[in-house]
């Protein structure tokens, strides 16, 4: 919301940012409410969670507060959209010349896609919504008699953004959406249908619960399970309903009773627009550079660059990149490379998301084409990417690849590949270890660590953990790497209380941890006795902060910053003083209870002092920044850090500028 808010972000990016802020909000009520509402339920019948309601109805102010501010954004960007000749009109706006057009282009391309579902005696309703999509409810009048019926946005079959012909002696561009056209032709949609003459037409979105129990059937398959679950979501428990606040009240009971909604779900008044997560990719339809942020060229690394195999590069030095500032293609290269290298002997990876069209996975397949052995380890569990790794699961399965699921109890959300190849008699192995997913499109969006290595120590390890992965019930020791759910938590807890006792001996004691998200109640204890003690302690923590920093007598040694800017902030690394003896870690995992203790992740330490100090360099910009950060306070105003009188730092401009400098030296 505040980037959208903030006048120096490129108007086209403020409206990306409304939708990133809609489409969080979608996934918080989906998880985060869901749950509260799962405890407010069980608790009206057998007690035990008194703070249930309090908490849903906190929600439900902030959000509603939220929603006020996100609806005064959205029409002060319409403003600032129409300065620069954007116009993003409604139906009432269309021209004669705009409207005959819109006319032909409903009865094209959308009416084959639109299929009215009546809502009055449809005891199929509530099953028959589905989750996150726009509907417009259109409330037909005929003499006294009145039908309801909801109309799905095909938002997901064709662009919610539709771009206007240009109309002779008019200035600017304009842009409606799918909602506005299907109401201008309401009565194209409803004719030869039903007679009405008068239609009023406004806007809903229901968000269900994501989370869902999978069959106990033993005999069914792990993937039939999965399918199974997918369906039961999209009949799943509703825990928000969002509408157009211009909707008549007859018209909301209807609906509510119809949906089977009760005091318990959130009912949320809204604009006239829902599903703003389509936002996120509005076209810039005029092309003006200025309208967008500034294209960032990917940087070369100048060591993979220096040989001309991968593996010739990773066998001289570990190879430390950073994502979207570095190239995403370097990893693709490494598993293209071992796909058909005749050195190379087997593939391992685990799979948690990848891109809709994923390189990497061809290049598995090629390599099996090739007769290598490939396993992989795909996580049918991912949150909304279920669908998805279940397809893959199969492709690769077809292929001849070897696919695991994993340990039955736990989420594989490790960023793991391994690669053996045979040097002469000897077996080599080479690995991956990273903080993000194998994931071409978000690897341009997101910044995330890769360490490609070839170290005995650590690859061998990482060779364990698919040993573990595929045979849980085997006992594993691991003096490297941090894994969960065997000894993350152990060795993170370790790490601090060596921290504390160098202070206790007044000798310097410092932690700088970067998290997505610090929720783990024996971690943030821990910290406080870390503070308590005398420890420095910094942390840069994107998303939730269930620890308050700066309060005197239990955390007024630790300071907390969240940095938001174009890029989305999800490295997870951890820097220890460990009296003068330095150790940095990168790893899969968040500071939260089910990453530590209910997922299996991975941790490496970083060994070479040179990749030592680029992290640590890359972690003191963005505590150096002076634009983008916010301060996480024990209130969570998420203000702005006060610049005062040093200069204009923005992190992300900065990171890539260090590694650019730093790659044209090496190259």
């Amino acid at each position: 919301m505040q980037e959208a808010q903030d006048d120096s972000v490129p108007v086209i990016e403020r409206l990306r940012f409304l939708g990133i802020f809609s489409s969080n909000l979608d996934e918080f009520y989906r998880v985060r409410v869901a749950d509260v509402r799962r405890r407010l339920l069980i608790h009206q019948e057998q007690g035990g969670d008194p703070k249930a309601q309090p908490l849903m109805e906190a929600i439900q102010n902030k959000v509603l507060s939220l929603q006020a501010k996100f609806d005064d954004t959205y029409q002060s960007l319409l403003i600032e959209l129409r300065r620069r000749n954007i116009y993003l009109i409604s139906e009432a706006e269309l021209s004669d010349f705009h409207g005959r057009w819109i006319k032909r282009y409903f009865k094209r391309k959308l009416l084959p896609l639109l299929v009215p579902i009546w809502v009055e005696n449809n005891s199929q309703i509530a099953q028959r919504i589905s989750d996150d999509v726009t509907y417009l409810v259109a409330q037909l009048r005929k003499g006294n008699q009145t039908r309801y019926a909801l109309i799905d946005v095909p938002a997901d079959e064709t662009n919610r953004f539709v771009l206007l012909p240009k109309e002779k002696g008019v200035q600017g561009k304009s842009v409606i959406l799918l909602d506005n056209v299907i109401r201008y032709c309401l009565a194209e949609l409803f004719k030869g249908v039903i007679e009405f003459d008068e239609a009023q037409v406004f806007s809903m979105k229901l968000t269900r619960d994501a989370e869902f129990e999978l069959s106990g059937d033993i005999d069914d398959s792990i993937v039939n399970k999965m399918s199974q679950g997918l369906k039961q979501r999209l009949v799943s428990e509703p825990v928000r309903y969002v509408y157009d606040r211009a909707m008549p009240k007859e018209m909301r009971l209807q609906l509510s009773s119809a949906l089977g909604l009760s005091s318990v779900d959130a009912m949320i008044p809204g604009g006239r627009y829902h599903n703003f997560r389509d936002f996120i990719g509005f076209p810039n339809i005029t092309g003006y550079k200025y309208l967008e942020n500034p294209s960032i060229p990917s940087l070369e690394s100048a060591q993979f660059k220096a040989h001309a195999s991968v593996f010739d590069a990773i066998a001289e030095r570990d190879v430390l990149l950073y994502y979207p500032y570095h190239t995403f293609g370097h990893f693709t290269e490494f598993v293209r490379q071992a796909a058909y290298d005749p050195q190379v002997t087997s593939i391992k990876l685990n799979i948690y998301r990848v891109a809709r069209h994923s390189r990497i996975i061809a290049a598995l397949l090629d390599a099996v084409s090739n007769g290598k052995e490939v396993t992989v380890v795909v996580e049918l569990r991912a949150r909304f990417d279920e669908e998805a790794n279940i397809e893959w699961a199969k492709r690769l399965t077809d292929g001849g690849a070897k696919v695991e699921f994993g340990v039955a109890s736990l989420k594989v959300h490790s960023k793991l590949c391994l690669i053996t190849r045979q040097e002469g008699q000897e077996s080599v192995r080479y690995a991956h270890i990273g903080t993000g997913n194998f994931h071409e499109k978000t690897a341009r969006i997101y910044t995330d660590f890769s360490l490609f290595t070839q170290s005995p120590s650590i690859t061998q390890e990482v060779s364990q953990v698919f040993d573990f992965i595929g045979r849980s019930y085997r006992r594993f020791e691991f003096n490297n790497l941090l894994v969960s759910p065997i000894n993350s938590r152990e060795r993170v807890l370790q790490m601090i209380d060596k921290e504390i006792e160098f202070a206790k001996r007044r000798r310097k004691a410092e932690i700088v941890i970067k998290v997505n998200n610090l929720v783990d109640k024996a971690v943030i204890e821990r910290l406080y006795q870390a503070s308590q003690a005398g420890v420095k302690v910094r942390m840069i923590i994107r998303g939730m902060c269930a620890l308050a920093a700066g309060i005197k007598g239990l955390s007024e040694n630790i300071k907390v910053i969240s940095v938001v800017d174009r890029f989305l902030e999800h490295p997870r690394v951890m820097v220890f003083h460990n009296g003068g003896q330095r150790q940095v870690y990168l790893a899969s995992f968040d500071l939260m209870t089910r990453n530590l203790d209910y997922r299996v992740e991975v941790g490496t330490p970083i060994i070479d002092p040179q990749l030592q100090q680029r992290i640590v360099d890359l972690l003191e910009l963005q505590w150096k920044d002076t634009v983008k950060a916010r301060v996480v306070d024990a209130e969570q105003t998420n203000a702005y850090v006060k610049r005062g009188n040093r200069r204009k730092i923005r992190s992300q401009i900065a990171s890539y500028d260090y590694l650019k400098k730093l790659e044209s030296k090496r190259s």
